[in-house]
Formats: C-alpha cells, structure tokens, sequence
C-alpha cells in the first residue's frame, strides 16, 4: 500500500502562482494530479510517468501549468501560474502501480476573483 501526502494548496488571487506537491511512501510508475471542482466531476489535470514522460495536459490548464517529478524523492509537483476563479477545486495526486491506483486525501486551492 503506497499511501500519498499532498500540500501546497491555499487561498490566492486572481493571476497569482501556487505550487502543489506530492510525497508518495513508495514507488510508483505513473504520478498525476487530477482535480474536483464543487458540483464536478474529478477531472485528470496531468500525469507523469518514471521516465519522465507526460501525459496532456487539460486544455484548460494548458500553458499554465507544469509537473515535474522527483523520482530519488518519490515526489511529483504542479507549479500552476496564472491562477483563475475556475482553478478552484480538491487537487488529488494518484499514484499507480500496475494494476493498482493509490489516491492522497486532497489539498484545496481556491481562487479569488
């Protein structure tokens, strides 16, 4: 069991920059963020793979935000810049592993018009 801590969410502004990020408690293949919104859908933001490799981005976020790994650290970061009122939502990180898929408990990121 890969158990996945994520921090860096809080209450910013309009164009402001935030930078999330995920420790997860063992290997993973794929790392990712995905992100819910009130009244949505979990949605995938984008993953990354052990080698580096990316999945597409949302287009929504496309532009904006960067992940990037850490793989002797088993951590995966969002950078997102230019932040909007429609960013806000839970930011979950997922680790997979094979056929398993792991889930951290979220951090809130909310955006002020």
């Amino acid at each position: 069991q890969v158990q996945l801590v994520e921090s860096g969410g809080g209450l910013v502004q309009t164009g402001w920059s935030l930078r999330l990020s995920c420790v997860a408690s063992g290997h993973t293949f794929s790392m990712g963020w995905f992100r819910q919104a009130p009244g949505k859908e979990r949605e995938s933001v984008v993953s990354i793979t052990w080698t580096g490799g990316s999945s597409r981005y949302a287009d929504s976020v496309k532009g904006r935000f960067t992940i990037s790994r850490d793989n002797a650290k088993n951590t995966v970061d969002l950078q997102m810049k230019s932040l909007k009122p429609e960013d806000t939502a839970v930011y979950y990180c997922r680790g997979t592993y094979g056929s398993a898929s792991y889930w951290g408990q979220g951090t809130q990121v909310t955006v002020s018009s």
